[in-house]
């Protein structure tokens, strides 16, 4: 039996960024199953997977800008 991960259990990179292909796989690899558990409860919720899907894409984009505003700043 496979024992998906949950929002409290994400496990560790076994790769590090600077093996960024291995990195990134890995990092899809973990969030798919995260990312549909998401989207599965938001549609059981009443929301439109795309709509949700559309809003974290601007919300991690929002992250990303954020948090390259902030470099060299610390």
């Amino acid at each position: 039996m496979t024992i998906m991960p949950g929002f409290d259990t994400v496990p560790a990179p076994e790769h590090p960024p600077s093996e960024f292909m291995a990195h990134e796989s890995e990092c899809r690899k973990v969030f798919l199953p995260l990312l549909e558990q998401l989207l599965d409860k938001a549609a059981e919720a009443g929301w439109s997977r795309r709509t949700v899907a559309s809003t974290l894409m601007f919300l991690a984009a929002s992250q990303v800008s954020a948090s390259n505003g902030n470099i060299g700043r610390q």
